[in-house]
């Protein structure tokens, strides 16, 4: 077995990777995409303060929803009917939750300590 020199790995993986790219195997995920608005009965946060930041995640079912490397300040959009609320919650599983932002309003909120939200009516 021949031995490939570092610099032959280093061009295989780079043209690997524009490979990958152009072929767009690598496209956002839905709640990925160059979304700016939060739809109608869904509860969101962006990845940065501004809706033109483009949304992380978003919800529309009841209940806790788990939270993955949050730091710093987040916009936090409450699109949601009937009165619903988004719960900011310390603990993973949607409890000891301390700060709610109500239907149809929206904050910027470090989202730093906190692990979860519970969408409640």
């Amino acid at each position: 077995m021949a031995r490939m020199s570092l610099r032959t790995k280093l061009a295989s993986v780079v043209a690997t990777g524009v490979m990958v790219l152009g072929t767009g195997v690598l496209a956002a995920t839905p709640a990925q995409a160059d979304s700016t608005q939060c739809p109608d009965g869904y509860a969101c946060i962006y990845w940065g303060t501004t809706a033109d930041s483009g949304i992380r995640n978003m919800w529309a079912t009841y209940g806790a929803h788990k939270l993955y490397f949050y730091s710093g300040r987040h916009l936090v959009d409450n699109n949601q009917t009937d009165g619903w609320k988004i719960w900011l919650c310390r603990n993973n599983n949607g409890t000891n939750c301390d700060y709610a932002v109500y239907q149809d309003h929206t904050a910027v909120i470090d989202m730093t300590p906190f692990n979860s939200v519970s969408i409640e009516p």
